[in-house]
Order: structure tokens, then C-alpha cells, then sequence
């Protein structure tokens, strides 16, 4: 049930008959996981949080840089050297003190990374490397977990939902070979701010679709941005049914 203060705070939200007080309660009843606190997490985090996300788990083992600041709109000047994890938990907790953040500073790897996709609503994938991307994707699918992916380097940007309790979803390895994917970092080939912060805005988005029923995700569809000329592209996305991670799910 939602308290006075909360029929306040979410009031924009509820007033929208489709959302309405049963989609805010979704909400506040979810656990979100997400995986990354730079420049897509940041948003996410600070969007989901405001929005009335009941509790939220935020994953990064590095500390703010100078390099960051140009991005990733959580952190400032006297912030530097900070956890970003512990840095970005805590001004969700300002924005919003109702909503239950725990952080972990360290690689989120093996039993610990299933274990921490088995208890969430939801997972966010906000990583900047395909080792990452390809392990979240395996633990989402055993767990029956829907994904939220985005990424963005130079002045392009991707976002997808993968769901595996949908038939027609495909996973993020039918799309992407583990094989033969090399990371191209944003230190490397560089990236464009407000780019990041638009994928964050809509992965955080999808989330509140996925977690809420409202909405059509982008599930069996990914979105590709060209920010230097301002235009989305949209590709359907179809299951790979010999896909070694997500081809048994039907048994699942």
C-alpha cells in the first residue's frame, strides 16, 4: 500500500489512468539490479529512484574520474576518487529516501552474479564490455529474469529488452557471438554526453514498461540512434532456436 507522502511524491505517475496507483505499487514491490553506475547507469539509477523503484542494487567496482564528469551526470568536481557505486546510491537516496539501495564495489562474477539475478524483478545492463554483457545475458536466461541492454559509443547508441518468459524474445547471444567481439571503449574512440544519458533515460524507461505491464516493450526489437543526425532505426529482432544459452528455455 502507498502512504499519503507516496500518493504525493508519485501523484504525476498515478494520475495516468493506465498507470494508476496498481502500476505505482509494481514499483515499489520491485528489486532492480543494475550493473554499471557511468553514463548509462547514472541515469537509470537516478531516474528508477525517483520514480519510486522499492529497492535497488547498484554494481560497479570503480572510482569516479576526472574523465567521468563529462558524462556521467551523478558525480561532480569534489567527487573524484569516490566509489561510484556508494556516490550514486547515495544521491538516489536524497532524491528519494524511500527507496532501499545497497551497493557492491566489487566485479560481480560466478555464484554471486546468479545469485544476485535470482532475487531481482529486474536486471540493467549498463556495462561497457561483452564479457560482462555475455554472463548478465546467461544469468537473466537461467533465472528466468527479464534484461534491460543498452550501450552507446561515439555518437551511437543501442536498446533492447531481452525476456525469455516471452516466446517471441530473443536473448542478447542470438544476436552477438561470444567469439570474435572485441570491446571498443569510450577512453578509446570516445563518446558524445548527452548520448549517454538518452539510452539511460529510455533503458530506465523500459524498466518502469517491463516492471509495470504498462507500455509495449522492446522486446524482439532493438533501437539503434545516430545522435549527430538525430535518427532511430528500428530492427526486429528474432530468437536464434539453436542458441547454445536460451534453446532449452522452453523446459526451463
Amino acid at each position: 500500500m502507498l502512504n499519503d507522502e507516496e500518493l504525493l511524491r508519485y501523484s504525476r505517475q498515478i494520475l495516468m489512468p493506465r498507470f494508476d496507483i496498481a502500476g505505482q505499487a509494481k514499483l515499489k514491490s520491485a528489486r532492480v539490479l543494475v550493473v554499471g553506475a557511468g553514463g548509462l547507469g547514472c541515469p537509470v539509477a537516478l531516474y528508477l529512484g525517483a520514480a519510486g523503484i522499492g529497492h535497488m542494487t547498484l554494481v560497479d567496482d570503480d572510482q569516479i574520474e576526472i574523465a567521468n564528469l563529462q558524462r556521467q551526470i551523478a558525480f561532480e568536481q569534489s567527487d573524484l576518487g569516490e566509489s561510484k557505486a556508494e556516490h550514486l546510491a547515495d544521491r538516489v537516496r536524497r532524491i528519494n529516501p524511500d527507496v532501499s539501495v545497497t551497493t557492491l564495489t566489487e566485479r560481480l562474477e560466478g555464484d554471486e552474479l546468479q545469485r544476485q539475478v535470482n532475487s531481482a524483478t529486474l536486471v540493467v545492463d549498463c556495462t561497457d564490455n561483452f564479457n560482462t554483457r555475455f554472463a548478465l545475458n546467461r544469468a537473466c536466461v537461467a533465472a528466468r529474469v527479464p534484461l534491460v541492454s543498452g550501450a552507446a559509443i561515439r555518437g551511437e547508441g543501442q536498446l533492447s529488452v531481452y525476456d525469455v518468459r516471452d516466446d517471441i524474445s530473443p536473448c542478447y547471444h542470438c544476436l552477438y557471438s561470444e567469439q570474435g567481439n572485441e570491446d571498443l571503449t569510450c577512453s578509446e574512440a570516445g563518446v558524445i554526453g548527452p548520448l549517454v544519458g538518452m539510452i539511460g533515460a529510455s533503458q530506465a524507461m523500459e524498466a518502469v514498461k517491463v516492471i509495470t505491464g504498462v507500455g509495449k516493450p522492446l522486446i524482439g526489437r532493438l533501437l539503434i540512434l545516430d545522435v549527430w543526425q538525430m535518427e532511430w532505426r528500428e530492427m526486429k529482432l528474432a530468437r536464434d532456436p539453436e542458441c547454445p544459452v536460451c534453446k532449452s528455455r522452453e523446459s526451463a
